[in-house]
């Protein structure tokens, strides 16, 4: 093989790798968003269920930052 063809095939090679890499980070990218959408969706879920809890006229408004 010449050095010609070994640069272009190592070239290849390290396009391939750097496009899997990207593949991966923007597939962890949104596992990370899906799984925070999930506790954001958890969190609504209980600070509902104490408001429900709550009798009459209390709980009006929940803080679910504190």
């Amino acid at each position: 093989m010449s050095d010609s063809s070994f640069l272009v095939a190592e070239s290849f090679v390290a396009m391939r790798a750097a496009s899997t890499r990207q593949a991966l980070q923007t597939e962890m990218v949104k596992q990370q968003a899906d799984a925070e959408h999930a506790m954001a969706e958890l969190l609504q879920e209980s600070a509902e269920q104490q408001k429900a809890a709550l009798p009459t006229g209390q709980g009006q408004n929940v803080d679910i930052t504190a």
